[in-house]
């Protein structure tokens, strides 16, 4: 629903607009501009991207915050362009450069085509990645990129990642260029640090575009000068909660299983009419389901436990 308030439109709706991120905004920026055009405060975003980043940014709106740790999982897509010869302590081009062959470095190999590709198999798979220096992981409670910037030692415990392929697309005397599919927590910048020093001549991030965040890709994505007070467009291209997570299976509930489930109570085989998709086994891990109103609405999440009962997490309603 659209409501026009003298010159700002509010759009009263939840649910996810994927935003395409310019360089030199932070992902906080975006969110900003959001609340302006939107003329609504709780809006949030999943997956960080950096400034130097640009690509998709899912935002979440109103009540659809609350699936934001649901919606951050899935593999990322990233087109990313590594400076070679360059290593800097952000292990991108915008940090403090520590040695660059171009100016007075140390001389570097020849990177060959058939030198990067012998090198990215130590970089697919599940593997433990030391996280950039400059980065958001905590270190003693302190997030990593406040350390680094007073200077005090930073070593950033190394964490298990998976990529799932990378492509290389182009290789060229100071330049590389891959495609990447992983899954969450990866971080290309130390990708472009490591590979380069697998190289034997140092590298960072000189570009990064993410294509892709779980279901979200740049297909539906609007880009940031589109969020402007008073733009008709973004209310047809926000994702409506019922569109949301189509891989958990659904239960569609009786009317008084889905006032039952808005306020927490669990949910019987009776609770429920119909049940759609793939259907688990009740089992002792749990699994996630999706609440749904004989309208096709979101009602919210469930887990179903080893009796086949339904017990709501998330609630929408």
């Amino acid at each position: 629903m659209i409501r026009q308030a003298d010159d700002a439109i509010r759009i009263d709706m939840d649910g996810v607009l994927v935003v395409d991120k310019p360089t030199g905004m932070t992902s906080h920026d975006v969110v900003s501009r959001a609340r302006r055009a939107l003329s609504m405060r709780r809006i949030g975003y999943v997956g960080t991207l950096d400034p130097l980043a640009t690509g998709v940014l899912p935002l979440v709106l109103g009540r659809a915050t609350r699936l934001a740790p649901l919606l951050s999982v899935g593999p990322k897509v990233y087109d990313g362009v590594i400076r070679l010869g360059l290593e800097t302590d952000t292990y991108d081009t915008t940090g403090a450069v520590r040695n660059d062959v171009s100016n007075g470095g140390e001389p570097a190999p020849e990177v060959t085509s058939a030198a990067v590709e012998a090198a990215i198999p130590a970089f697919t798979g599940t593997f433990l990645q030391s996280p950039p220096p400059f980065s958001a992981k905590k270190i003693g409670g302190v997030r990593a990129y406040r350390l680094a910037r007073r200077q005090s030692p930073v070593s950033p415990k190394p964490v298990e990642v998976t990529v799932h392929a990378v492509e290389v697309v182009r290789v060229a005397a100071d330049q590389l260029r891959c495609r990447v599919t992983c899954e969450p927590g990866f971080y290309m910048r130390a990708l472009a640090h490591d590979l380069g020093r697998a190289l034997g001549c140092g590298g960072c991030l000189e570009s990064l575009r993410r294509e892709r965040s779980g279901p979200f890709d740049l297909a539906e994505a609007v880009a940031a000068d589109a969020l402007a007070p008073g733009s008709r467009e973004l209310a047809g291209r926000v994702i409506p909660p019922a569109r949301l997570l189509p891989h958990l299976p659904g239960a569609v509930l009786t009317e008084h299983g889905r006032r039952r489930a808005g306020h927490g109570g669990a949910l019987t085989p009776a609770d429920v009419v119909a049940k759609d998709g793939d259907w688990p086994q009740p089992g002792p891990d749990g699994t996630s389901v999706r609440l749904v109103d004989r309208e096709g609405g979101l009602v919210g999440i469930a887990e179903m436990d080893e009796e086949g009962v339904l017990h709501p997490t998330i609630v929408l309603v």
